[in-house]
């Protein structure tokens, strides 16, 4: 649903830099900068999540053995590699961008299908059993815990608007890609998730958690060692296409905010490589913002993690900025023009998308560990709102938004401007 909104948005705006220009047509220069600010630390965040959880699966590949420095340092030469591609230009980006989708795709269907024809250990029930997994005698908590994971898994289907400008016949094509990375995407992670769990040998080892790692003791018990590492490699192409990704959003997001001159080095952020035609500066800073949070998780473990699992729950929020300015701009008078519009349905998926937005956020944030401490149940919230306090005060204090001349809240004012 969440989509569907964005598609409808992107459709009539088709500007590089993602939520910031969408926002700011929509609503306007305060609601644009915040959204922006919130998508970009969420971006960098999510940079560096996607390294640091790549890192130790290359790690082994390589056969280094597995500790805070070494997957700190794997990390940041996977960052490195992905900004060195994306300075090269978008039709390598494209291209490689593709592979990994490709690959990603085909890996899910063979693994899947090798594993529920030829290494299935549990019966087709096991999908509907809770297991006793019940707090005061309702399976609902556990489902809503266990929801977190998708919810991390469930976005960077906004990546590709993010480069709009750069995409042939945009207001068609970018809403069209963005519902088929959540229909093949997404239809592709639940079929691999199933066939995982039918493939698990020991169920009270996993619910127990004395099996700490059962995807790869499924994978191993399932394929050998061989097929364990052929997957590997398949999942870091993955990593690797999904850096490229969040590195483009994240350079063209920086670049919209130097042309409408929104940030300090605005002159800087803006300009575009006369031979590739990318943001150099921008990209450089997208690879150097998340190496600088790998680089000191290798000495503060906790406060680095901290976060980049607040990835998640930023991006959330920064979608939540969007979904609700569209809301707002429905409510002024705003009729969807682009090549995709939802029509009558567009209020109804729109209140929809906000309600469910507000629930993830909730249940993302949501303290579940009594036994730790206060700040470590809560790091989540702190680190959302110390971003906000951050953004907010620049920009009271820089007023960025008094800067430019970019057109800023009158999405509700074309269709009148268009009947005249």
């Amino acid at each position: 649903m969440v989509c569907l909104i964005f598609g409808e948005v992107v459709s009539q705006f088709p500007i590089s830099g993602g939520l910031y220009p969408w926002a700011r047509r929509l609503v306007g220069k305060r609601w644009a900068w915040m959204a922006g600010w919130i998508y970009a630390c969420a971006l960098c965040a999510s940079i560096a999540a996607v390294a640091s959880g790549g890192a130790p699966f290359l790690a082994q590949l390589l056969g280094f053995e597995a500790g805070a420095a070494t997957n700190g340092i794997v990390a940041m030469s996977m960052i490195l590699t992905t900004t060195l591609l994306n300075l090269s230009g978008t039709r390598l980006l494209a291209r490689v961008a593709m592979f990994g989708f490709i690959c990603e795709l085909i890996g899910a269907i063979i693994v899947g299908g090798y594993l529920l024809i030829f290494a299935r250990h549990q019966d087709w029930s096991v999908v509907f059993n809770t297991f006793g997994m019940v707090s005061e005698g309702s399976y609902v908590w556990a489902f809503a815990a266990s929801a977190v994971a998708s919810m991390f898994c469930y976005y960077g289907f906004e990546a590709c608007g993010d480069v709009a400008e750069e995409t042939p016949d945009p207001s068609r094509m970018i809403p069209k890609a963005m519902r088929m990375t959540i229909y093949v995407g997404g239809a592709s992670a639940m079929f691999v998730c199933f066939a995982l769990i039918m493939a698990i040998p020991d169920m009270a080892a996993v619910i127990s958690g004395k099996d700490k790692e059962p995807v790869a003791t499924v994978l191993i018990a399932a394929m050998g060692e061989t097929g364990f590492r052929a997957v590997i490699v398949v999942v870091l192409v993955s990593f690797v296409s999904c850096l490229l990704s969040l590195q483009a959003a994240t350079s063209r997001l920086l670049f919209a905010y130097g042309r409408d001159r929104m940030i300090i080095g605005s002159s800087y952020l803006a300009k575009l490589s006369p031979r590739t035609h990318v943001p150099v500066v921008s990209l450089m800073i997208s690879g150097i913002v998340p190496g600088a949070l790998v680089l000191g998780g290798i000495w503060l473990q906790d406060a680095v993690n901290t976060i980049i699992n607040s990835a998640a729950i930023l991006i959330y929020i920064a979608f939540q900025l969007l979904v609700l300015a569209a809301l707002i701009a429905r409510a002024k008078g705003w009729q969807p023009a682009g090549s995709f519009t939802l029509g009558k349905w567009g209020w109804s998926v729109n209140i929809f998308s906000l309600g469910f937005g507000i629930i993830a956020i909730l249940d993302m944030a949501w303290p579940r560990a009594p036994a730790d401490p206060w700040y470590s149940n809560y790091a989540m919230i702190i680190t959302a709102a110390g971003v906000f306090v951050i953004g907010l005060a620049y920009m009271l204090i820089t007023r960025p938004y008094d800067r430019g001349d970019a057109p800023a809240g009158d999405a509700h004012l074309l269709h009148l401007k268009a009947a005249r």
